[in-house]
């Protein structure tokens, strides 16, 4: 029973989240900055980072949804639903709604802005 339980999970390489839903995998838990000022434990910092690794064809086809594969997110992870597909257990499928933040390059902000001024 174990043998094969264990085979269904590794039969599965891809995930497609389905509505308005990303998967996102977690970045690694730093647990001191550049300048050397430790963090505090995981459990008390409510927001994790991660790297949009799937998106749904739902916000895919959305104009006024941003965020796009690669991207890297601001999320909660008490409403993401974590995804045993990995032995590590970074993986959550996560409601667009439940992104808080998507990181930008300035450069490439200000690359569209002088586009749009041009214009």
């Amino acid at each position: 029973m174990e043998t094969s339980s264990s085979q269904k999970k590794s039969d599965y390489d891809l995930i497609e989240p389905v509505g308005k839903r990303v998967v996102v995998r977690k970045d690694l838990n730093k647990r001191e900055t550049r300048s050397g000022i430790a963090l505090p434990d995981s459990h008390e910092i409510p927001v994790i980072t991660g790297r949009v690794i799937a998106i749904s064809k739902q916000i895919e086809n959305d104009v006024d949804l941003t965020i796009r594969q690669y991207d890297k997110v601001l999320f909660d992870p008490r409403e993401a639903i974590p995804v045993d597909l990995e032995h590590d257990n970074r993986m959550f499928v996560v409601h667009v709604d439940r992104i808080l933040a998507i990181f930008r390059k300035a450069g490439a902000a200000s690359a569209e802005n002088e586009i749009g001024q041009e214009e």
